[in-house]
C-alpha cells in the first residue's frame, strides 16, 4: 500500500471513530432512562457532514435509529453509526433495521453485536442482503464497559452496582458539626451521577437520620430522578419524611422481612410497593434480592447509604464500581464513622475523574 493510501485510510479510519464516539456522547443522555432497553446512540453523516442524529428515547422507545432516520431528510447512501448493533426482530416495535433499508443508506457501523438472542449477529446478513455494507466494530472495549449493565440484565438478570460514599482527609464519613462532607461542587456532581441510574438505593437507617429527597435537584433534570429502592429490615422508615410528604413523579419500593400490616397499609397509601423478602442476613439473601430488580426492569443500581451497609457489600463483593468523593479537610474530633473504615482505605484511590470539584476530589474504582 503507498504511502498517500495508508494516510487516506487512516483518515478515513480516524473519521469512523470520531463519529461512533459521538453517537457514544449521544447514548449517556439517557442512560439510565431507558428502562429494559440499551441506551443507544445514532449519528447519519453523508459527503463528509453530520445530517441527523438520535438517541434512544426516555422508558426506551422509540429506538435511536429511528429517531435519526424519522425525519424529512434524504437519507440515500448515507453512512449510519451506532453504538449497538440495530434490533432485527419485531417486538412492542418493528426492527430498527427496518428503516435503515427503507432509507436506502449506504453503510453502518456499529461497535459491538446485540448481547439479546432475538438480535444476535442476524442484522449483518439482513443488512448486506438489502446492499448496505457492513463497517469494522470500531471502539469495542468502550463499548463493553458502556453496557456492562445491560449485559448483565441480559446473560445474569443481575443489574449493575455501584455505589458512593463521601469520605473527610482522614476517612470519616461522618461531619458532627455539618450536614454534609463534600463540598456544593461535589454534590451537584453525585445529583447529576443519580440521573444515570434506574434505581437510587439506600437503607432506612440512612434515610431516617438524613431525610434526604434522594432525588436529582439540578434544573431541567428534575424528571429524571430514579425510582427509590429502601432496604428497611424491620420497616423502621419514619412517616415524617420528605420522601412522603413532597409529591414526586417516581416509583418507592421498600423491601422488608416485617409483615407489620397496619405499616404496610399506610405505606401503601402513599404510592409505596412492599415487598416481603424471608431474609436480608447474608450475600445470598441480597443476590436474590438484586436479581428481582429485573422483574422491575432495573438494570443500573445506584446506592447512596451510610457505612455499614456499604461494608457489607464491599467484603462481600456485591459492589461493580464505587465512586468515592474526598475532601483535603481532616475532620479529626469532629469525624464520625458507624463502622470500621478498614475496608474503605484497602480500596487504592487510582482513577481520578476530570472534573472540577474546588478542593475535593471524585474517583471512580472498579470493585467487582
Amino acid at each position: 500500500m503507498s504511502y498517500m493510501a495508508s494516510q487516506k485510510r487512516n483518515k478515513s479510519q480516524a473519521k469512523h471513530i470520531e463519529n461512533l464516539a459521538l453517537a457514544f456522547e449521544l447514548a449517556k443522555i439517557n442512560l439510565g432512562s431507558t428502562r429494559e432497553n440499551p441506551s443507544v446512540g445514532c449519528v447519519v453523516e453523508k459527503e463528509g457532514s453530520i445530517i441527523s442524529s438520535g438517541y434512544t428515547s426516555i422508558n426506551g422507545r422509540p429506538h435511536a435509529e429511528f429517531n435519526a432516520l424519522n425525519k424529512d431528510i434524504n437519507f440515500k447512501d448515507t453512512n449510519v453509526y451506532i453504538t449497538l448493533e440495530p434490533c432485527s426482530h419485531y417486538g412492542k416495535t418493528p426492527p430498527c433495521i427496518n428503516i435503515l433499508i427503507n432509507k436506502k443508506v449506504k453503510k453502518v457501523f456499529y461497535s459491538i453485536n446485540d448481547i439479546d438472542k432475538r438480535s444476535k449477529n442476524k442484522s449483518r446478513k439482513i443488512l448486506i442482503k438489502s446492499n448496505i455494507s457492513i463497517g469494522k466494530l470500531y471502539l469495542k472495549k468502550k463499548a463493553l464497559r458502556f453496557y456492562e449493565s445491560y449485559r448483565r440484565f441480559k446473560l445474569n438478570k443481575l443489574p449493575l452496582i455501584d455505589a458512593k460514599i463521601a469520605l473527610s482527609k482522614d476517612y470519616y464519613t461522618i461531619d458532627k458539626s455539618n450536614k454534609w462532607i463534600t463540598n456544593e461542587n461535589s454534590r451537584n456532581l453525585t445529583h447529576l451521577f443519580r440521573t444515570k441510574y434506574n434505581a437510587l438505593l439506600s437503607t432506612s437507617k440512612s434515610i431516617n437520620n438524613d431525610d434526604s429527597m434522594l432525588n436529582c435537584r439540578i434544573k431541567g433534570l428534575e424528571h429524571k430522578s430514579p425510582s427509590l429502592i429502601i432496604i428497611d429490615r424491620n420497616l423502621k422508615i419514619k412517616k415524617n419524611l420528605n420522601i412522603f410528604k413532597k409529591k414526586i413523579n417516581r416509583r418507592i419500593y421498600v423491601y422488608t422481612t416485617n409483615n407489620n400490616k397496619k405499616k404496610i397499609n399506610w405505606l401503601k397509601k402513599k404510592n409505596v410497593k412492599v415487598i416481603l423478602v424471608d431474609k436480608m442476613d447474608t450475600k445470598e439473601d441480597f443476590i436474590k434480592i438484586f436479581k428481582s430488580f429485573s422483574k422491575l426492569n432495573f438494570s443500573r443500581i445506584f446506592i447512596e447509604t451510610g457505612l455499614t451497609f456499604i461494608n457489607f457489600l464491599v467484603i462481600n463483593r456485591l459492589i461493580n464500581n464505587i465512586y468515592i468523593f474526598k475532601t483535603n479537610i481532616n475532620l479529626n474530633k469532629n469525624g464520625l464513622n458507624n463502622s470500621s473504615n478498614k475496608h474503605i482505605k484497602k480500596i487504592k484511590l487510582k482513577n481520578k475523574l476530570k472534573v472540577y470539584l474546588n478542593n475535593d476530589k471524585a474517583y471512580l474504582e472498579r470493585l467487582n
